[in-house]
């Protein structure tokens, strides 16, 4: 067989989506989207994920649902192939197949790599968490168990319509595995029971099934094999969802998590800059959110480093160096590299950190910060440099934002200081295009909540949808507005939002906290 090369410059890519949360994708699927010219996904992999990809980049949707296809398989065979030509006729680019759970997994992955392949096209196969192993365990329950299970089947619930008989082994299924798992089978479900049940599997065994696993929307049914088709059908159950047989399914009463975590079936927008969501987001998913990310600022680079860069020559001079920020630290030790410098060159001096996030990235550097304040904000910074002797005279360097309050050096410089403030990096708006997804989805009503972190998340929150609507008082009326600290909640009640709970500690785990208090409340207060 000849192996086949890549055309010109262009790179495809077959990605598993995962099963719904968009944090469930892999790092190596998000990379691949991240550069991608043209993404072709489906009715199962989650539209929010396409923020990843470029704003330039081209979406095509060719889902299909259940039975009934928008697009045919061959019909997206060849329109793989024909996009990955017209990149090639472009001179190059990444095409990315985006498919929810895993493409090798009842995706029907393996015909698509293999028509590029004989069409001569190369293609990476990015695999991707599958719904069998994702819907379980977000219902608390373990496909295998010491001493319960030992081997889990994945099984197609359903097959081609058009076949006159089953070329399922039932006999096979009912003893081959401890656990089995029916995908896209609901349809099915009362010809998958009997079929097991006169296969000689015990009518007692336990059923679970599981609809829209992960997301906030998730549902899940229990019973047995001889109780769970007329309890679905009572309960009107309808796919996507999955079927899960076997011992383990007991389970699930003493280790279910996601639907009794504190913030289940929340929906939460998160404005952080893309780079710093992670932390934030899976504090919030671990405790049941589904999380949407809105960035609202982008970290970006500043015109001339020529200032920072000066100060940097004269760190020497400076007795106490203040960092007002993780992302400040970052963008300092940056240029301090870039000059051939490491940590030691702060050895004269005395670092302050604005947080414990601040000082957190200072240690990465080597640096411990000789104060972080038990208020995290600016003025008890400068009441601690303050009481620490700062003289008249002394020189303060303050590495910070391009845009940031005045009230640091105001304050540094009214007790007799000489204060260097320089930016090191700034904020700016992300595109329209960049968040479009998450932000149709709060245009629809699908979010219950928004976190703020700082004030410039909530300007450009605010401008991005009052660009998009009309009636943006309205829109927000509905909406849980939680902030980290009273600063943020000020640009807040500017903008005209009502915040529902500010952060105690204005850190990400107090944000956290606030918002757990807050749901706490008001579900007692119902």
């Amino acid at each position: 067989m000849t192996t086949p090369k890549p055309i010109g410059r262009v790179e495809v890519f077959l990605v598993g989506a995962g099963p719904g949360d968009p944090g469930l994708m892999t790092v190596a699927g998000a990379a691949a989207l991240k550069r991608a010219d043209v993404v072709v996904y489906d009715y199962l992999a989650n539209p929010l994920l396409l923020a990843h990809a470029p704003g330039s980049s081209e979406c095509v949707y060719v889902g299909k649902k259940g039975f009934s296809n928008h697009v045919t398989q061959n019909e997206i065979n060849s329109l793989l192939v024909d996009k990955a030509r017209r990149l090639e006729a472009r001179g190059g680019g990444v095409l990315v197949r985006l498919k929810g759970g895993d493409p090798f997994v009842f995706g029907r992955g393996g015909e698509e790599a293999a028509a590029l392949r004989d069409a001569g096209v190369a293609c990476s196969i990015i695999p991707g968490v599958t719904s069998g192993i994702a819907a379980p365990a977000y219902a608390g329950v373990p496909v295998t168990h010491r001493g319960m299970a030992s081997s889990v089947a994945f099984i197609a619930g359903s097959e081609d319509p058009t076949k006159d008989e089953s070329s399922l082994d039932w006999e096979g299924i009912a003893h081959g595995a401890d656990t089995l798992c029916f995908y896209m089978g609901v349809r099915n479900l009362p010809l998958i029971s009997r079929k097991l049940m006169e296969a000689g599997r015990d009518p007692e065994t336990p059923v679970m099934l599981v609809r829209w696993a992960t997301t906030p929307d998730q549902e899940v049914l229990s019973g047995t094999l001889a109780t769970i088709a007329e309890s679905a059908a009572a309960a009107g159950f309808k796919a996507p969802a999955i079927i899960v047989v076997g011992a383990v399914v007991a389970l699930r009463e003493r280790i279910a998590w996601y639907e009794s975590g504190p913030l289940a079936g929340m929906t939460i927008a998160v404005t952080r800059a893309r780079s710093q969501i992670s932390a934030l987001a899976l504090r919030l998913r671990s405790l049941g959110a589904c999380v949407l990310e809105l960035p609202a600022i982008a970290i970006a680079p500043l015109p001339s480093y020529d200032e920072v860069d000066a100060c940097i020559a004269d760190l020497r001079s400076y007795r106490f160096v203040v960092f007002t920020s993780a992302n400040g630290v970052k963008a300092f030790f940056e240029r301090l590299s870039h000059a051939g410098l490491d940590s030691r060159a702060l050895a004269s001096a005395r670092v302050a950190a604005i947080g414990p996030a601040t000082a957190e990235e200072l240690k990465g550097y080597g640096i411990a910060a000789d104060f972080v304040p038990c208020e995290y904000r600016a003025e008890a910074v400068a009441d601690q440099l303050i009481e620490a002797g700062l003289a008249d005279g002394d020189r303060i360097l303050v590495a910070r934002a391009f845009e940031a309050r005045e009230i640091l050096p105001s304050m540094l410089r009214a007790r007799g200081a000489s204060v260097d403030v320089v930016p090191v990096y700034r904020t700016v708006a992300p595109s329209r295009e960049s968040v479009e997804p998450s932000l149709s989805r709060l245009l629809a009503g699908d979010v219950d909540a928004v976190t703020f972190t700082s004030s410039s998340t909530v300007r450009n929150f605010a401008s991005l949808v009052n660009d998009v609507s009309a009636d943006s008082s309205s829109l927000l009326e509905g909406l849980s507005c939680y902030s980290i600290g009273p600063i943020t909640s000020a640009a807040a009640f500017d903008e005209g939002f009502s915040i529902a709970a500010e952060a105690k500690e204005y850190t990400i785990p107090g944000l956290v906290e606030a918002i757990v208090e807050h749901r706490a409340a008001c579900s007692e207060g119902k």
